[in-house]
């Protein structure tokens, strides 16, 4: 017992070390994946998942890492839908949204009111979804059951609203739905600009309000509201000049008719 004592005592101190290290790696990620985010580079989302990777077998008891493997998975399938639509890059996407759903899964599994993991999710399961009766009576209930979690746990979380406005504008039907889009992506604006005014943690996320400035303007445009979608398009491209949906955007309602 006498033996063990000075390892008893040691481990604390190895534990913490230990910690210090997959925190200091996963900051690594975060930095990696904010490069990759502004410069929209599957390739740096791609580092930014296998660092996340790493902290998740390290600390396979954190929620946090999962969470953050499952956003860098998440935007590397978004840029892959970006690429041409050959089976190459149809294959990379699925996989990626395959590996995202895994990781964001087992983040809400470890911790049941981590509301942006749940916000994803719906977002994800409603991909999958795309308009097919099918998988709409097999996923409909993951998306509803997620979102219905995501507002619980996080009202008043940023991204939760820019990704459950997402949904509704991809869902809505009618004037009616693309306003309610609206007034949900426009409460996520408010909502980033109130979390931009307070200081970040290296752990701490602060993605999504440019591509929520993006679909403000796309739902402006729906409505026939060009000039409103117009200066969405351009604050958009502000922030991030490669925004492709923005761009794209602006080029539609400002065309001369």
């Amino acid at each position: 017992m006498r033996r063990c004592l000075p390892l008893l005592i040691l481990l604390p101190a190895v534990l913490a070390q230990a910690d210090d290290r997959v925190d200091k790696l996963a900051a690594a990620g975060v930095k990696e994946f904010v490069a990759a985010y502004q410069a929209w580079d599957g390739a740096r989302f791609a580092a930014a998942a296998e660092v996340f990777r790493q902290t998740c077998t390290n600390a396979p008891g954190s929620s946090t890492n999962f969470y953050w493997l499952g956003v860098a998975q998440f935007h590397r399938m978004l840029q892959l839908q970006t690429l041409p639509s050959d089976r190459t890059n149809r294959l990379a996407a699925d996989a990626a949204m395959n590996a995202a759903l895994a990781a964001l899964n087992t983040a809400v599994k470890l911790d049941e009111r981590h509301a942006e993991s749940h916000a994803l999710l719906g977002t994800l399961y409603g991909m999958k979804i795309d308009g097919n009766l099918v998988r709409g009576v097999r996923f409909g209930p993951r998306v509803q059951k997620h979102c219905k979690q995501a507002l619980e746990f996080g009202a008043e979380n940023p991204r939760v609203r820019y990704l459950l406005g997402t949904c509704q504008f991809h869902t809505a039907k009618n004037r009616t739905a693309q306003r309610e889009a609206l007034t949900t992506l426009l409460a996520a604006e408010k909502l980033f600009v109130a979390e931009a005014r307070r200081p970040a943690g290296p752990l701490d996320p602060r993605w999504g309000l440019t591509t929520c400035l993006t679909f403000i303007g796309r739902t402006y445009e729906l409505l026939g509201e060009r000039i409103k979608a117009a200066d969405y398009f351009r604050q958009a491209l502000a922030r991030q000049p490669t925004d492709h949906l923005a761009k794209e955007g602006l080029a539609r309602v400002t065309e001369r008719k």
